[in-house]
């Protein structure tokens, strides 16, 4: 199993940190500010 095996710890460590930062600014720029938006709206409506 190469994730017990030390040589790798370093590439497992750093592609996981690269695949989280991706996924954290997808999430940031995209996804996130349309459920905000979606909502505010919501709330908005809801208390006319």
């Amino acid at each position: 199993m190469p994730q017990l095996n030390p040589l790798y710890f370093l590439n497992i460590l750093s592609f996981g940190f690269v695949i989280f930062s991706i996924l954290l600014y997808v999430s940031s720029v995209y996804i996130l500010p349309r459920y905000t938006e979606l909502y505010i709206s919501r709330s908005i409506f809801t208390s006319l």
